[in-house]
């Protein structure tokens, strides 16, 4: 990796703007994964992404959570992907705000690097469901893209800011949306992390 990406990375995204649609059921933030609310809209970038990438929607429904040697496998996958991908954003690779693909050899952006992790741990045989893209506010409140693996130790976080894989609760960052496990091809909110960890359950 040529440098940290520090700019936000992919649309504008605000608290108010996923909060809108229901009522808050807000998860506790020492759950060991993250749990979803309700279906929300994809984030904007993603438009078109089942139909250009099939298998970042493929679910395996039958999937038990992922063990030490995904893990494993999945330290050195985020760790070099990392390495070797430069980080570009979109307007300057495409001139548009937003567009998930995967990096070319330019680099690319939060979501692009966290597709390309994605396609190299399933070629590996980890099952898409435990893979899931989420959309995130980082620890500066800027929009983000980590790729949620979900394992017999709970959600970990691959991240293209650390080559360390913590668990989501140690990232410091509050988890907007995410794929449904279930079905990969549609989101919900799951409304957990830094900024809503003190924030009361509401009934919906």
């Amino acid at each position: 990796m040529t440098g940290v990406f520090r700019a936000a990375c992919g649309a504008a995204l605000t608290l108010a703007s996923i909060l809108a649609p229901a009522p808050v059921v807000a998860a506790n933030s020492t759950n060991a994964f993250l749990v979803a609310q309700y279906p929300v809209t994809a984030p904007p970038g993603s438009k078109g992404l089942c139909a250009n990438y099939a298998w970042a929607c493929a679910s395996d429904r039958a999937a038990s959570p992922s063990g030490p040697a995904d893990l494993a496998l999945a330290r050195s996958v985020n760790s070099s992907v990392n390495r070797k991908t430069r980080q570009i954003e979109d307007q300057q690779q495409y001139g548009q705000a937003e567009r998930w693909a995967l990096p070319t050899t330019r680099g690319g952006d939060c979501e692009d690097i966290v597709l390309l992790k994605k396609m190299k741990l399933m070629q590996a045989g980890v099952a898409s469901s435990n893979l899931l893209i989420a959309t995130v506010l980082d620890r500066k409140n800027s929009s983000h893209a980590v790729l949620v693996m979900r394992t017999d130790r709970g959600d970990l976080v691959l991240d293209s800011l650390n080559s360390r894989i913590v668990h989501w609760t140690d990232t410091g960052y509050t988890f907007l949306k995410m794929q449904n496990p279930a079905s990969l091809g549609s989101w919900y909110a799951v409304l957990a992390g830094h900024m809503l960890k003190d924030r009361p359950t509401a009934s919906r």
